[in-house]
């Protein structure tokens, strides 16, 4: 997400249809909409082989991953957000066409320029979602994968994978090596930067 509104208050209804026909992606917090920054080709490689064996994992088992262009939608902060990877396995999401609001899963492939609002406030926004068991940051500038599992006390306990060692999700019964989530990836290429590093 970028730091700037797109528009002043809109209300849900208005932001949902306005974008079905929106070339930009928008999230949605509170009444404001925020246009969303085009993803760089290593984000793009992460993102799709997470879906891809998540979506192999998956078949058959009533559960269903899906990849940006659907909506998370938090219900109780009047809050839209487009993860990278989000999965559901609650029946009640098919009746949603465009978003899900009770998924057990949510990852997001963080940049320099996203990871302190991915892993600050819009984590705290996820964490009112009651279905949700394991938020996951997927760093692209290395092999290191952080999940935050909701454990049986309602906390959240953080589990790190690095190089050369197995990821594990819970929520569906996942595991893999870490390199599989990094295949084709070359992190020699530049970097995508922090805003605040573009300004200076």
């Amino acid at each position: 997400m970028v730091a700037t509104p797109s528009y002043s208050y809109i209300s849900p209804e208005d932001y949902l249809q306005g974008e079905e026909t929106s070339p930009i992606k928008h999230e949605y917090r509170q009444g404001e909409a925020y246009a969303m920054a085009g993803a760089s080709n290593i984000h793009v490689i992460i993102a799709g082989n997470m879906f891809a064996m998540l979506r192999n994992k998956l078949r058959g088992s009533g559960c269903q991953a899906y990849i940006s262009d659907t909506k998370a939608q938090i219900e109780s902060l009047n809050t839209y957000y487009y993860p990278d990877v989000i999965v559901s396995c609650d029946e009640r999401d098919r009746a949603f066409s465009n978003f899900l609001r009770y998924p057990c899963l949510i990852i997001e492939v963080v940049s320099p320029s996203t990871e302190a609002f991915d892993r600050g406030d819009k984590f705290a926004d996820y964490r009112e979602m009651a279905s949700l068991q394991e938020y996951v940051l997927v760093s692209q500038t290395r092999q290191r994968i952080e999940c935050f599992r909701r454990n049986q006390d309602g906390q959240w306990v953080l589990y790190t994978y690095r190089e050369g060692q197995e990821v594990s999700l819970a929520s569906i019964d996942f595991q893999c090596a870490i390199a599989e989530v990094y295949e084709d990836v070359n992190f020699e290429l530049p970097q995508p930067q922090n805003i605040e590093e573009i300004a200076k």
